[in-house]
C-alpha cells in the first residue's frame, strides 16, 4: 500500500515546510519513533491495540515525545496514525517521507557504479557535474561493477546516464548492425 504511505508523507511535508519546520529534524524524530516501534515489541503491541484506550497509548506516546525532546508536528502525526490503524506503515511513510523532501529541497539521490574504486577528486568532479546535469543537489552513493570495463554509469530515480566502455562498445554495436 505505497499510496498510503505517500498519502501520509506528502501530507506531513506539508506541515513541515508550512511550519518552517526543520526538516531534517522532524524526520529524525519519525525515524527515530519508527525505529522505537520495530525495536520494542511491547511497544508496538500496546500502540496497535484496539482494546488499550487512546488515551493511555497517547499518554505513553507524550511521554516518549517529551522525553526525547521531539516536535509536537511529528508527535501529532503518530497520534493520526494510531487513530487510524496506520502505525504498521510508519517505516513506509518515513522513506517515502525521505523523497517527498529530498524532491522539494532540490537532492537527487545518485547510485553511482564503477568499474574501479573512485578517488575523493574524482567524486567530487562527477558529483559537481551531475549537480550542473540535473540542477539538483546530489547525494551520491558509490558501488563497484567490473563488467563496465570503464567508466561509470549514474543512475537517478529511472534515469540512467551511461558513460562506461561497456555501454560505449554496445551503442558501436548498435550502429554497426543497423
Amino acid at each position: 500500500m505505497a499510496s498510503v504511505a505517500s498519502t501520509y508523507a506528502r501530507a506531513f511535508a506539508d506541515v513541515v515546510f508550512d511550519a518552517h519546520l526543520d526538516a531534517a529534524r522532524a524526520l529524525g524524530a519519525l525515524r527515530q519513533i519508527a525505529t522505537l516501534l520495530d525495536e520494542s515489541v511491547e511497544l508496538r503491541r500496546v500502540w496497535e491495540n484496539p482494546a488499550v484506550p487512546a488515551d493511555q497509548k497517547r499518554g505513553l506516546l507524550d511521554a516518549i515525545v517529551q522525553r526525547n525532546g521531539i516536535d509536537k508536528p511529528v508527535r501529532n502525526l503518530v497520534a493520526v496514525l494510531m487513530d487510524h490503524r496506520r502505525l504498521p506503515f510508519l517505516s513506509r511513510i518515513v522513506k517515502q517521507l525521505e523523497k517527498e523532501l529530498d524532491a522539494r529541497l532540490g537532492f537527487a539521490e545518485a547510485q553511482i557504479s564503477s568499474a574501479r574504486e573512485l578517488g575523493d577528486a574524482e567524486k567530487r568532479t562527477l558529483e559537481t557535474q551531475i549537480e550542473k546535469a540535473t540542477s539538483k543537489k546530489v547525494r551520491a552513493s558509490y558501488g563497484l561493477d567490473p563488467s563496465l570495463l570503464g567508466g561509470a554509469v549514474v543512475r537517478i530515480g529511472s534515469t540512467i546516464y551511461d558513460g562506461s566502455v561497456k555501454g560505449q562498445l554496445e551503442r558501436i554495436k548498435e550502429a554497426i548492425s543497423s
